[in-house]
């Protein structure tokens, strides 16, 4: 026996995470011959040559610092990204290292051939609309606007 289509969830959150475990999904098979996954390019891609503060990066990414923390461990460890001190003790800054450079050079071609394929199937309407739609969202979810 066939099981019926299931009903469309009235759940925002729901739809949410599942488009985001989706487009996570294409990312993550894309950037994998270069030894990334999504998460890891976006952190990499956001850290910079010249350091930035962890709480920025946390920030911009939308993460909370102990979750960034944590998803920085490997790339430390791989030597993608190295700490250095900030402008006073208590300060934290990461910083790209040649060989981050090297691997987010490597992954970016990945990343725009997955960004394209995206980009053809919902059309440059659909993506112009999909992204005020979320630049919105973002917005209001952090208080910045209505």
């Amino acid at each position: 026996m066939i099981a019926p289509p299931a009903t469309p969830s009235v759940c925002t959150c729901f739809r949410m995470r599942k488009l985001s475990r989706l487009m996570s999904q294409r990312y993550d098979q894309a950037l994998a011959p270069a030894g990334l996954n999504l998460n890891q390019y976006s952190i990499l891609r956001r850290t910079g040559g010249q350091g930035r503060p962890l709480g920025e990066i946390a920030r911009e990414l939308g993460m909370d610092r102990s979750t960034l923390s944590r998803d920085l461990k490997p790339l430390v460890e791989a030597g993608w990204i190295e700490s250095v001190p900030g402008e006073d003790a208590r300060q934290r800054r990461l910083r790209l290292t040649a060989s981050g450079r090297r691997t987010i050079e490597r992954a970016q071609p990945l990343w725009r051939m997955a960004q394209d394929e995206i980009d053809r199937g919902l059309g440059a309407d659909g993506v112009a609309a999909l992204h005020a739609q979320l630049d919105r969202a973002i917005a209001q979810l952090q208080g910045d606007g209505a």
